[in-house]
């Protein structure tokens, strides 16, 4: 689509706009046993890069409450490929700027022609891929927590991850022409947005937790003797 600045977010669509609200997407029992599988992680860290978290996988499946949602954006055939927890608490109440997401995380280093820009974050390899891996990805955030406007929503730029590769000096245009979505959410919602979509988030202005599940997911594998790290 053209970015349209007059978009609603209770009319975003994902094949439309790139974004898209699951209202209640856990019921109050499913988020209470996804509470208590992340329940034995540290509680300190902003962002805690997560693997082999046991009772994780039947909530990520394509019949699970999460994996559902990734499935009606990529059919049965997505798989979650990683996963973060975040928490932005008053000790952790951190701001981001308007971004797109760029990195992968794989297995192992192998050379591949158009995959570049290796890095370790959390123990874990990532590299960037072409862009055209990033266009085949969805990204799905599970909220835990309550987060109204005063509790640093994500924000998104509907329509911006059909663009492509978005320049840095570029950012700011393409977010005055698409404009800015706040994802508000309640505890159990999800919202699920394209994976390379422009997104930001400020500091809360009265901060408390705000623990976001967030999952990559994608659809087959990878070239050259390349894996997903998975989850």
């Amino acid at each position: 689509m053209l970015c349209d600045s007059s978009v609603q977010p209770a009319s975003l669509t994902f094949a439309d706009d790139g974004a898209q609200l699951f209202d209640a997407a856990l019921t109050t029992g499913e988020l209470r046993q996804l509470q208590a599988v992340l329940s034995h992680l540290p509680a300190d860290h902003a962002g805690l890069r997560l693997r082999g978290v046991d009772g994780l996988a039947p909530f990520l499946a394509a019949t699970g409450p999460i994996g559902r949602c990734a499935a009606s954006a990529l059919g049965h055939g997505g798989h979650p490929v990683r996963a973060i927890l975040f928490d932005k608490t008053p000790a952790t109440n951190w701001a981001l700027g308007w971004h797109q997401d760029r990195t992968i995380a794989v297995q192992q280093r192998v050379a591949v022609e158009g995959f570049v820009t290796w890095s370790v974050k959390g123990g874990m390899t990532h590299v960037e891929p072409p862009f055209a891996v990033l266009a085949g990805m969805v990204t799905l955030r599970v909220h835990l927590d309550a987060v109204p406007a005063s509790n640093a929503p994500l924000l998104i730029a509907p329509g911006s991850h059909t663009l492509g590769r978005i320049a840095e000096d570029d950012i700011r245009d393409v977010v005055g022409r698409c404009g800015t979505v706040a994802c508000l959410a309640a505890p159990g919602d999800i919202w699920l947005y394209a994976t390379p979509i422009l997104h930001a988030s400020e500091a809360a202005v009265a901060p408390t937790h705000r623990r976001v599940l967030q999952i990559d997911f994608a659809v087959g594998g990878l070239p050259g003797g390349l894996e997903w790290l998975g989850v």
